[in-house]
């Protein structure tokens, strides 16, 4: 039989090279004596002499060291560690560039004999171990067996403990729950847990490859050879296992998976809570330390819904907003900022980690773990501590449509599709290069569903957007011809991925208390957001996609055109209450050659701005919650760079047209103001009784006016006027109120704002003149370009 040669370990990729024999010899030594196996701090007793004691050899079976060093032992730990046979206790140790290794035990030291690459076994005396502490089955219960091992690298000698004397860390309930897809805090089992194990502080890793013929994992702990560290199967679940002693926090690892084809992946784990920084793409291991400071936050959600509270949200992608700021640095600023401006929520673009920045996070390769380009998982966790301190909720983009195809990652990770289809028809995504999820297949949507969850309990996130919810619910979701497969009754619905939804909404909201979750979804799909109980996928919010295309197409017309576009402003109200939305003006609005917000307006500068204050009143206005990306809020004359982020110096004091910028800034924060303060606003956004136009025909003159109600009946009017002139004593029709004189609680042509300054100072007095179908009216001036809110005196 031809020698066998251990493989060169492969250098994972983020930069390290591969070593050469004589470097890795020295750095597997040293990783095996430094940070592999640390003592523990009880040290057993030793009676014997100085001296080992030689004892017989235990060769495994014929072919079994292959299997091990080759990396395709499904079961290293029924030939490695101590195991009861006749005449003693055979103890075998995989210790790859040892020269010498002695297992020491309360009844002696014992000195083991080098049988193969690397593989050092001993029949221990019948009692030199206890047999009751033996484990006897593949899934053993009860106590494991006390043994130290003195290993003995190029001629110094190191204390370490063995891994493979330990019971599987996880345990009967978390395997049946993996296997039934109800484990919902996968986290916790999967993944690198540290643990301490009979007194022996360690790292236990767990991984889900069912179609893996062996796995190892690599690391900083073993110089990134894994000849040491198979893993075990523990049977019709799936998972691999091993505990390492010594190994801690911020240990870098990877597994390492023999395919069944003969090839050798490496994959970051999928379940790694924190990561290396890219374009290193090491999994790394982490324990959060963070003291939360937010349960009073935490209380008040639980009692309250997203439908009956004010919900005014701020885009940002975090990596850009202040760029070069860490989390930590980023909770100094944004909380204040956004405090300011009166948004209630921010909405975080993905921060999972993802190995291109140009994908925005879209493209996740850690749905675990928080991109760590800004810090450290509990620095994040900070920053969304400090964030529910000043009264703002925060919401996370969550992407379980797709994921790249990278190969460190999830992409045919055990060799064959695991985490997409099998069928190259459902796997592929066509829009953006990537593989789609395996909805159908109870582990993946295990993954997903737990993920959800993680976010919610980890990071006490309040909200969830799911990203690109059509392209998960149709078959045909740009798909031509063939190129894709129907369901199993003929149709395009994936089924699939419906069952995946209505799960992982359910789970949240019965975990989570006041978490919402908020769908991307921009067809027609009937009950985006009715309960899962009654047929619908249970999302708590939509975004109004329809709303956002039309009104976006009306204001970028001249003005002298829009009168034949004014239902792309009334049409929203036809569909309004079908589902629970949330109005969009989203980054996808601001890039690509879509220009910014105010860019798109016609016009010359003043106009620009009057139409975009005019809108935005307009938006807050509209019943809805809504959300605005940032830069938007002070009138950024460019799109959105992911590089750069907003256009602050527009903001500044030298520059010629900061008043202009912070006009528009000074709105947002009024809006919000009132808004908030406003139930008429927010109160009924999902009740008709809450909203009745008073003029939505006025297509000639470019004017729209209707009132909100609040619970109690309070009203709130709203009138634009998308006309760049003057009306004065421009009549409309009030609702029937006690009241007879209307303030002007906010005018977007205020000076203050940039505009013209044409205001109503005085209050308006109603009077009996029926008008717009209503019993009585008043008579007011409208600026140009501006929307009104008029409240009851």
């Amino acid at each position: 039989m031809k020698q066998f040669e251990p493989p060169r370990p492969n250098a994972p990729k983020g930069g390290r090279s591969t070593p050469g024999s004589a470097a890795f010899a020295a750095a597997s030594a040293s990783a095996s004596a430094t940070a592999l196996l640390q003592p523990r701090p009880d040290p057993l007793p030793v009676a014997a002499p100085p001296g080992p004691l030689p004892v017989p050899a235990a060769p495994p079976a014929p072919g079994e060291t292959e299997r091990l060093v080759g990396g395709w032992h499904h079961d290293p730990h029924g030939l490695l560690g101590a195991h009861p046979v006749p005449g003693g206790t055979a103890i075998r140790v995989l210790r790859p560039l040892a020269e010498q290794v002695v297992v020491e035990t309360a009844a002696g030291r014992y000195l083991l004999s080098h049988h193969q690459d690397g593989l050092f076994t001993g029949l221990l005396p019948t009692n030199a171990l206890p047999k009751t502490a033996l484990p006897k089955t593949a899934l053993p219960t009860g106590t494991s067996p006390d043994y130290r091992l003195r290993v003995t690298y190029e001629g110094r000698e190191h204390l370490q403990d063995d891994g493979y004397r330990a019971l599987p860390t996880l345990t009967a309930d978390d395997l049946h729950l993996i296997g039934e897809g109800r484990h919902e805090q996968l986290w916790k089992a999967l993944g690198s847990q540290l643990r301490t194990v009979d007194g022996v502080a360690g790292t236990g890793f767990a991984v889900w490859a069912p179609n893996a013929s062996g796995v190892r994992v690599v690391g900083d702990f073993n110089g990134w050879n894994g000849l040491a560290h198979p893993m075990r199967s523990l049977g019709a679940s799936g998972v691999w296992e091993l505990f390492v002693p010594g190994v801690g926090e911020g240990t870098r690892y990877k597994y390492e998976i023999a395919t069944r084809d003969g090839r050798i992946l490496q994959k970051a784990d999928p379940l790694a809570r924190a990561c290396e920084v890219p374009p290193a793409t090491a999994s790394v291991v982490e324990r959060s330390t963070h003291t939360w400071h937010d349960a009073d936050w935490l209380a008040a959600r639980s009692g309250h819904s997203a439908h009956d509270r004010p919900m005014s949200v701020y885009e940002l992608h975090l990596a850009s907003w202040r760029p070069g700021l860490t989390y930590r640095e980023l909770a100094v600023e944004l909380p204040a900022y956004v405090h300011d401006l009166g948004f209630t929520h921010v909405e975080l673009m993905p921060i999972m980690e993802h190995p291109f920045g140009g994908s925005w996070g879209y493209q996740v390769t850690g749905f675990y773990a928080p991109t760590s380009r800004l810090g450290s998982p509990d620095d994040f966790r900070h920053l969304v501590d400090t964030l529910h301190q000043h009264g703002i909720g925060v919401i996370v983009d969550w992407v379980p449509a797709h994921f790249p195809k990278d190969d460190f990652a999830l992409a045919r990770f055990d060799g064959a599709p695991l985490y997409e289809p099998a069928d190259p028809r459902r796997a592929e995504h066509p829009d953006w290069g990537t593989l789609e999820f395996d909805y159908g297949r109870t582990e993946v949507r295990n993954f997903l569903v737990a993920n959800a969850v993680y976010w919610a309990e980890e990071f006490h996130v309040d909200g969830l957007r799911v990203d690109a919810v059509a392209s998960m619910l149709y078959l045909d979701y740009s798909r031509e011809g063939g190129d894709w497969s129907p369901n199993e009754h003929g149709g395009r619905e994936n089924w699939d991925a419906v069952r995946f939804l209505q799960e992982m909404n359910a789970t949240v909201y019965r975990r989570c208390p006041g978490v919402v979750t908020i769908a991307e979804e921009s067809t027609a799909w009937a009950g985006v957001t009715r309960p899962t109980d009654h047929g619908g996928l249970g999302f708590g919010l939509k975004w109004n996609m329809g709303w956002m295309h039309d009104s976006l197409e009306y204001i970028q017309h001249e003005p002298v055109h829009r009168k034949y576009h004014h239902d792309e402003m009334t049409f929203s109200m036809v569909y309004a209450y079908s589902e629970n939305y949330l109005l969009p003006i989203s980054h996808d609005e601001v890039v690509h050659g879509k220009r910014s917000l105010v860019s798109k307006m016609p016009g010359d500068w003043w106009q620009q701005r009057a139409n975009v204050r005019a809108y935005l009143a307009f938006m807050w206005a509209h019943p809805g919650k809504q959300l605005l990306f940032m830069g938007q809020e002070f009138a950024q004359g460019a799109e959105w760079d992911h590089d750069t982020g907003p256009q602050w110096w527009v903001l500044a004091e030298d520059w010629p047209a900061a008043a202009d910028h912070r006009g528009v800034q000074e709105l947002v924060r009024d809006l919000n103001r009132l808004y908030t303060d406003s139930p008429a606003l927010w109160q009924r956004d999902n009740d008709p009784a809450g909203f009745s136009w008073l003029d939505g025909g006025a297509a000639e003159d470019n004017l729209f006016s209707f009132v909100r109600h609040d619970a109690e009946g309070r009203p709130l009017i709203s009138v634009s006027n998308l006309s760049p002139v003057v009306r004065h004593d421009y009549r409309i029709g009030l609702p029937d109120t006690e009241g007879t004189r209307w303030l002007e609680v906010l005018n977007t042509d205020a000076e203050g704002y940039g505009g013209s300054g044409i205001t109503n100072p005085d209050p308006l007095k109603a009077d009996a003149t029926p008008w717009n179908g209503r019993p009585i009216s008043t008579e007011l001036t409208l600026p140009p370009l501006a929307t009104l809110w008029l409240a009851p005196a």
